[in-house]
């Protein structure tokens, strides 16, 4: 059994921190035989396998699996993403890309979504839950600017409200609740028509390219450079020029190699690369009062105590400076670090 043309049966769910026990909350209210497909997208370490489709087995009566490239789109269907790859659809399917990060995950939640925006309008309704800084927000957006639904978990449900609040305040949302409500309003939509759209035509062309960007790797080929103006910034993944691109009210930004960033997810990058660079500047003077010490106390055996005096003091006074880069390090504040986060 297929999917039918021209009704609301695709839903697309996106979560981070928390999301497990959202996920299981939201399915184990949706029926057996909801005539839908459902795809989900967890962000999830890179280094090890995904057991998501087995967890979620044990909490839905629907058929749980793990999206595999080039799987057809059936109803009563979940699918959940892979370590390490993006999880996309188009009219063919569903592909499983290693296309360049967005908001630091890989599997992104926008390229599910805008993928989804992309290919089946408003035949889609998009799914923000529980989760760190702000991916889905564009995605949702995208799917709202062609037609489609979108719904947000309460983020004081939430164990991490951070991605419902961002896409509360930047998309018109369709329902703000609990599980409960979500998967009521995800039943009541199923089947119902689905209105053809017509999103604006440098909108239409910008999802086409970041879709291309997703799938073959090629940002240049997509003409990534013509999606927005140059910014002030350059990608902490490649060091590449950042384009800044505006959608509505949303400012993203993308370089010429592909990487995205919303702000939030771009200043926790930079906040990563700084703090990197201040341990490895810590360490580089660490050794460098060691080496002063040993060549001190090579002074000292050739019998050479004002050379060793001079290097112990240099020693001592490189220890003092180094306590500023320490405090700096250690100070939460400077990061601008909270428990959401």
């Amino acid at each position: 059994m297929r999917l039918a043309d021209g009704v609301r049966n695709i839903v697309v769910v996106g979560t981070s921190a928390g999301g497990v026990e959202a996920l299981s909350g939201l399915l184990a209210y949706l029926p057996a035989d909801l005539n839908a497909a459902i795809l989900v997208v967890l962000h999830l370490s890179p280094s090890a396998p995904s057991q998501l489709d087995r967890i979620l087995a044990r909490r839905t009566p629907m058929h749980v699996k793990i999206a595999r490239d080039g799987d057809e789109l059936l109803p009563r269907t979940i699918y959940t993403a892979s370590a390490d790859r993006h999880l996309m659809i188009t009219e063919q399917g569903i592909r499983i890309t290693r296309g360049p990060k967005e908001s630091r995950s890989r599997p992104s939640i926008d390229v599910l979504f805008r993928s989804a925006a992309v290919a089946y309008g408003s035949r889609v309704s998009g799914v923000v839950l529980s989760g760190a800084l702000d991916d889905g927000t564009a995605g949702l957006w995208a799917i709202k600017d062609r037609g489609g639904l979108a719904f947000a978990q309460d983020p004081q449900e939430a164990s991490f409200s951070s991605m419902p609040e961002s896409a509360i305040e930047h998309v018109q949302v369709d329902c703000v609740g609990t599980m409960r409500e979500i998967a009521d309003r995800i039943i009541a939509s199923v089947g119902s028509f689905a209105p053809a759209s017509q999103p604006d035509q440098q909108q239409a062309e910008r999802a086409h390219a970041e879709v291309a960007i997703a799938l073959e790797g090629n940002g240049l080929a997509a003409g990534i450079m013509a999606l927005g103006s140059v910014s002030k910034y350059t990608c902490p993944d490649c060091h590449g020029v950042l384009v800044e691109i505006k959608e509505g009210p949303l400012v993203r930004f993308r370089c010429h190699t592909g990487h995205a960033f919303s702000p939030a997810s771009l200043m926790a990058e930079i906040n990563a690369e700084i703090d990197n660079g201040l341990w490895e500047a810590i360490r580089s003077v660490e050794e460098r009062i060691l080496l002063m010490r040993q060549i001190a106390t090579l002074q000292s055996e050739a019998d050479r105590p004002d050379m060793a005096l001079k290097f112990e003091r240099q020693a001592d006074d490189t220890e003092a400076r180094l306590q500023l880069l320490r405090d700096l390090v250690l100070d939460p504040a400077f990061f601008g670090h909270s428990p959401s986060e």
